[in-house]
């Protein structure tokens, strides 16, 4: 029985999902609401908001979709999983209880300070004065966030105390961030190589995936402000088993537990990230859902049938899932608009994607795309993700970066370094 199968979101993330998905056997019609310009020769896109949630399930029911698998973190943290739930419908992704581990960063810190879970010193503020107090007791460098959702953008890594005060400024009192910005959560700022870990897990049972690493920062050497994510690489060479272990042993299998013993049990992904410091592993932040630009190279590597994976947890079926991956390597290089994650301007014409994909093992992925009278134009900030595949790591970011000079559209923008911090770093 083939099965139909909607997917909320617009960028890289629900492309690569609906691109590894079409290909199992099962698959019936797929479904991008409101998706983008690539997902379009994938499926059927629809303009349904990602955050207008009755308007979504009332269209999942009406189509009898039999499978909605939630890519962003907006609608998860407003409970989109808990109104299809509510109508009967099928849907992965964690209820609005249990994505509040990343939807409010205070209630993530509290969470793991009572489970154990390592994690940067940290304090909670809503009040501006009493956060400068405690920022001028602690110095710089130190951290600071805003507790709620800002798409990427409200970690301040500030390195003078002038800087930190400013940020406090911008965040508690000219409220940069919104409501998302309400709190500041300040911690301990942490030294070492940052990595991404991904588990799927069905609410009783999970399964780790491979280790990958994300480069946030919009300029090389990890310069310029903070984005969405600029590229990213999976497996990381450097990450041994015995220190992965230890991740799922003192960070995934707590964090989980933690939350069902809540009474939220946490079905879908969970995502955290971490320093590796000279003490260990340290939780960053965690996130209820794939990462964007992970997703791209994780469903490169995925070797098991992804509609089969979705439906394992959906289902509650994950412990006799088996999961399977690929050998070797994948990378994803995100092309972006000149001035982002600031000001950038769009609808400009992009060509040379379909060249860029005849290098062997290239995929590119759209995000801020649209397809109109048959031209492809740049309609956001991250354009599209440039992924590729080989046997090792250096070969798979060659055929990349070849791919990206390829493409063209005015004003793009690329790191030049992705993973090449990874390519000489030893465990």
């Amino acid at each position: 029985m083939r099965l139909d199968v909607l997917i909320i979101g617009s960028g890289g993330r629900e492309h690569a999902l609906g691109w590894k998905l079409a290909q199992s056997p099962r698959i019936g019609k797929l479904y991008f609401a409101p998706g983008n310009g690539g997902t379009k020769a994938l499926g059927e896109n629809v303009a349904i908001p990602v955050n207008a949630l009755e308007r979504m399930a009332q269209f999942a029911q009406e189509r009898s979709i039999d499978l909605t698998i939630v890519g962003p973190d907006d609608p998860l943290a407003l409970g989109m999983v808990d109104v299809f739930k509510s109508r009967g419908l099928r849907v992965f992704g964690p209820s609005k209880r249990a994505a509040q581990i990343e939807a409010s960063k205070a209630f993530a810190k509290q969470l793991m300070l009572e489970s154990g879970v390592p994690t940067a010193e940290f304090a909670v503020f809503a009040d501006y004065k009493q956060a400068l107090k405690y920022v001028r007791e602690k110095g710089a460098p130190i951290v600071i966030k805003a507790s709620g959702l800002s798409l990427g953008k409200g970690v301040h890594v500030c390195t003078a105390l002038t800087e930190a005060e400013e940020v406090l400024k911008q965040i508690l009192v000219d409220k940069i961030h919104g409501e998302a910005g309400n709190q500041v959560v300040i911690e301990e700022f942490l030294d070492g190589a940052e990595i991404s870990i991904h588990a799927i897990s069905d609410g009783n049972h999970y399964k780790m995936m491979p280790s990958s690493q994300d480069h946030k920062r919009v300029g090389d050497s990890d310069t310029g402000p903070m984005t969405g994510g600029m590229g990213a690489i999976a497996p990381v060479p450097w990450m041994e088993s015995e220190m992965m272990r230890l991740i799922e042993d003192s960070v995934v299998k707590p964090a989980l537990e933690a939350l069902a013993y809540r009474g939220y049990a946490f079905e879908g992904v969970l995502y955290p990230g971490l320093k590796i410091t000279n003490k260990g592993p340290k939780v960053l932040e965690f996130n209820a859902r794939w990462g964007d630009p992970e997703a791209q190279v994780y469903m490169r590597l995925l070797k098991s049938d992804a509609l089969d994976l979705f439906e394992a947890c959906v289902d509650g079926k994950l412990k006799s899932f088996k999961l399977e991956w690929h050998q070797g390597y994948a990378v994803n290089i995100v092309l972006v608009s000149q001035g982002y994650p600031d000001q950038y301007e769009k609808g400009f014409m992009i060509s040379g994607i379909e060249e860029a994909e005849e290098i062997p093992g290239v995929v590119v992925f759209h995000a801020g795309t649209l397809y109109a009278d048959g031209i492809v134009k740049t309609s956001g900030g991250r354009v599209l993700g440039v992924s590729a595949v080989a046997p090792t790591l250096k070969e798979a970011l060659k055929k990349a970066y070849q791919a990206a000079q390829i493409i063209q559209y005015e004003g793009k923008y690329f790191r030049k370094d992705i993973g090449t911090k990874s390519l000489t770093m030893r465990a």
